[in-house]
């Protein structure tokens, strides 16, 4: 196979490292492909002073990419699955999601420090998690923080912060593995629905089929399900909504997790029920989530 393909980034240095990962498979799959990496700055890169809810969310960091898609700059963009919108243009389809990485949440803290300093706040980039750390360590301040990775970890050393939380996955893919102080389990912290995947966005009219090998039917399985829960609950980057299932055979086991706009507690269930069924899983799950909440009014 002999051709050249360009692949779309955000310019932050984990989303090229991502896109890397993808070029390097690539390159495996295909000697012969040459593979070009096109790095842009998006909207939600250049506003950090304010939360994603304040600049309209996480379509922010996808508008530039998919623009770049639509007039032929890029034929490919990649992307952490759980930063996409849940609506997606439906000329630019999903056309690939990879094998995941570990999906948790990872507590960090300031170098050279052992244990959580409770008396500065903990920083953390959505309202999914601060809800749920609130009730891992009561009375802790939680207290937003923006910026790429090395943006954050700067403001945490310097004193900012007595700790961040950030996905393990992308601490493990920009070789800062070091850093984590300990992981939190999905049933501890519910991690970002389709946490530690990478999907693949193109045209709908680009021929993907070489991206067959590189697609991972477990992860589709599993994204689909907690994207149909989080979609169901109108849950965008803003909204303290969390969702993660686990396969077990033929049988998918999702665990969501929903809190309304003036909520201080979440509300968490689990549902299981055949593998292929995700999506409707995902709608069931939310429905039920949705009716206790509205009894708790």
């Amino acid at each position: 196979m002999k051709q050249k393909i360009r692949l779309g980034s955000r310019d932050s240095r984990l989303a090229v490292i991502q896109t890397q990962l993808v070029m390097d498979k690539l390159h495996q799959l295909y000697p012969e492909m040459e593979l070009e990496l096109v790095t842009m700055k998006t909207t939600g890169d250049l506003i950090l002073d304010r939360t994603l809810d304040k600049i309209g969310g996480k379509g922010q960091f996808v508008r530039e990419l998919d623009a770049a898609l639509l007039d032929g700059r890029v034929d490919l963009t990649v992307h952490s699955f759980k930063d996409l919108p849940m609506e997606l243009p439906e000329e630019l389809p999903i056309v690939a999601v990879t094998c995941r990485d570990d999906p948790r949440d990872a507590l960090v803290l300031p170098q050279g420090q052992q244990s959580l300093d409770l008396t500065r706040p903990i920083g953390c980039a959505s309202k999914r998690r601060a809800l749920q750390l609130k009730e891992l360590f009561p009375g802790c301040r939680v207290e937003p923080v923006r910026g790429n990775v090395q943006t954050r970890l700067k403001k945490l050393d310097d004193g900012q912060y007595g700790a961040l939380v950030l996905a393990a996955a992308g601490l493990r893919r920009l070789g800062l593995e070091e850093r984590i102080h300990r992981l939190f389990e999905p049933e501890e912290l519910l991690p970002a629905a389709c946490q530690g995947v990478l999907a693949v966005q193109a045209r709908r009219d680009f021929d993907v089929s070489f991206l067959r090998p590189l697609h991972d039917p477990e992860a589709e399985l599993l994204t689909r399900a907690e994207r149909s829960f989080v979609r169901t609950l109108d849950g965008g980057c803003s909204a303290p909504v969390a969702a993660h299932g686990r396969l077990n055979g033929e049988t998918l086991t999702l665990t969501g997790f929903y809190a309304g706009p003036e909520d201080e507690r979440g509300i968490k269930q689990t549902l299981s029920g055949p593998a292929l069924e995700g999506e409707e899983l995902g709608r069931r799950l939310a429905e039920l989530i949705r009716k206790e909440a509205e009894a708790c009014v």
